[in-house]
């Protein structure tokens, strides 16, 4: 049997700030954590089973560089990136379509982790 993934987190400086931005954008539901320095980010919808990609990448730092990346599944690709900025988050790449595979964005949230969008169409994602 292939290992699960069980478990994600996500760094930041200001634990108020960081709870706010994902409870407001996506809906998060957002409590004190087990320890005094975090917060718990209540069970919320995975898709199962969660596809995933290996990438090769040069990792030197250049433009084309990326770390590891959550994707959040969102109806609108455009307005969910307009609320990331308006919420304190920066978009790294506006939605694009990958032509017969999916619909995405890049955003970083108010800590500077790098995520992704996709775009959803009836609870799959968007084909072009």
């Amino acid at each position: 049997m292939s290992a699960p993934i069980v478990f994600f987190d996500l760094p930041c400086i200001d634990l108020d700030k960081q709870a706010a931005f994902y409870e407001t954008v996506f809906g998060w539901r957002i409590t004190p954590g087990p320890f005094p320095q975090t917060r718990s980010i209540q069970p919320f919808p995975v898709r199962s089973p969660l596809p995933g990609t290996l990438r090769q990448d040069p990792m030197d730092g250049s433009a084309q560089s990326m770390p590891a990346l959550i994707y959040l599944g969102v109806e609108d690709v455009t307005a969910t990136l307009a609320s990331i900025e308006a919420n304190g988050g920066a978009v790294h790449a506006p939605r694009f379509e990958v032509p017969g595979v999916v619909v995405l964005g890049l955003f970083k949230d108010p800590a500077g982790n790098p995520m992704g969008l996709v775009e959803m169409d009836g609870g799959k994602p968007k084909v072009p």
